[in-house]
């Protein structure tokens, strides 16, 4: 990844942009063991406050629509991950106080997936 500073950024929706949450590297932290994580140049974290959609839609919110916006997400990763000549591959098995840590998340937020992006090994 060129022109960022090594480190934990979150995607601000509103204005469309990344913003340097943490520095540094702390891919070890999240790779559980796996080595993807650690190999990739860039990893995707998904994180959800369910709160925020059980205002407004209930529990249907909870139990629907953040996974189904999830999926959608990931789809499209991986679709552009190979329109790249990249690859990814989702990841659900990871150490939530770990990766809460790692990332910086709030107390609202929950880990829901991790995508790792990279170039395939040949």
């Amino acid at each position: 990844v060129k022109g960022l500073e090594t480190g934990i950024y979150q995607y601000r929706p509103e204005s469309h942009e990344l913003w340097l949450k943490i520095r540094g590297d702390r891919r070890s932290m999240v790779d559980n063991g796996q080595g993807m994580v650690i190999a990739a140049p860039f990893t995707l974290v998904y994180s959800a406050v369910f709160e925020r959609t059980t205002r407004r839609y209930g529990q249907r919110g909870r139990e629907r629509y953040v996974w189904i916006d999830l999926g959608h997400s990931a789809e499209n990763v991986y679709l552009q991950a190979t329109a790249m000549g990249m690859g990814t591959c989702a990841v659900g098995a990871f150490h939530d106080a770990t990766l809460h840590r790692a990332v910086g998340m709030s107390p609202a937020e929950q880990a829901l997936y991790i995508m790792p992006v990279g170039y395939p090994a040949e």
